[in-house]
């Protein structure tokens, strides 16, 4: 495929939306983000590396980070994680609280913030809070062969400051026992996991298991079991992008995962992993100009899966 007009098309179509949206100022370090940056990488599976605007720089992932804690979880626990979080869609915001209590502290899926934070509470009771994020730290930095990949701690603790709508859910869940850990322990890793800082180079290189059956094309590397990859892209279509994830899968027709620091994690099985960021969002808390972006690349690739 030339790579070149694709490209064009994807600039000339993001262009008129740049520094469209709002940013998540209800976190006060991501509120400062510059509304206007835009990056995008596109990592096929033969290693090839195709990159517009600022893909180099580190943004904070926030939820796209579940997408790698629930490889983790279903590394460690198999089957068994689906007895504590659904597989649903939400069709509510990521911080809904209405769900739980009707459905007896039991999330809807691991992609919306109640449903990760019961993966992260299953994973910390298996080993330890500072265990769990070395272990995904370690585990990014292996996939993506970038060792620089860290945990920005000004985000971290601005998380945890403002996290009064996690500490809720967490303690209504704990309620009906879906919670091992003290509710601080487990929230303490999971605002830490959202916390991680990536480019869409190395976002997009990490998650290249994704897209070929959770071996990594180029390491050989079996990241996850092929099963376990079908089930993870599954979520990610359904669920990966809240109250919006509907639309998005009209539109792109991609598993993805969107996260509030205005990244976007987008798979083509058989083909490659696609990251883009931009910070403003839409109200469902997706990049508006990280799913035109998209949109733009589908139509010019022919790589959805409804093909």
């Amino acid at each position: 495929m030339d790579w070149k007009p694709v490209l064009a098309a994807i600039e000339a179509a993001t262009a008129p939306h740049i520094g469209s949206g709002k940013v998540a100022d209800y976190i006060p370090a991501l509120a400062r983000v510059d509304p206007s940056k835009f990056g995008m990488a596109v990592v096929l599976g033969s290693g090839e590396m195709l990159t517009l605007g600022d893909s180099h720089e580190p943004f904070s992932i926030q939820s796209i980070s579940k997408v790698f804690t629930l490889s983790m979880a279903l590394r460690w626990f198999g089957e068994s994680v689906w007895d504590r979080v659904g597989r649903e869609p939400s069709g509510s915001a990521f911080n809904s609280i209405i769900q739980l209590e009707n459905e007896k502290g039991i999330p809807r899926n691991p992609l919306i913030n109640a449903g990760a934070i019961v993966i992260t509470d299953m994973l910390v009771a298996a080993s330890s809070a500072d265990a769990v994020v070395n272990e995904l730290i370690a585990r990014l930095r292996r996939f993506s062969g970038d060792e620089t990949i860290k945990i920005d701690e000004e985000v971290a603790e601005s998380e945890s400051a403002t996290g009064s709508r996690n500490r809720a859910l967490a303690y209504f869940m704990a309620s009906f026992g879906n919670m091992n850990n003290s509710v601080e322990e487990s929230l303490g890793a999971y605002f830490r996991q959202c916390a991680v800082r990536m480019s869409c180079r190395q976002l997009a290189r990490a998650a290249l298991f994704l897209a070929f059956d959770g071996r990594d094309p180029i390491t050989r590397e079996q990241m996850v079991s092929r099963e376990y990859c079908r089930r993870i892209n599954a979520v990610m279509m359904s669920c990966g992008h809240y109250d919006n994830s509907g639309d998005f899968a009209y539109r792109i027709g991609l598993p993805g995962k969107s996260g509030v620091g205005g990244g976007i994690l987008a798979v083509a099985p058989g083909h490659g992993v696609i990251a883009t960021w931009s910070p403003g969002l839409n109200a469902a808390g997706t990049s508006m100009v990280g799913a035109v972006a998209l949109e733009e690349l589908v139509e010019a690739t022919g790589w959805s899966v409804f093909v």
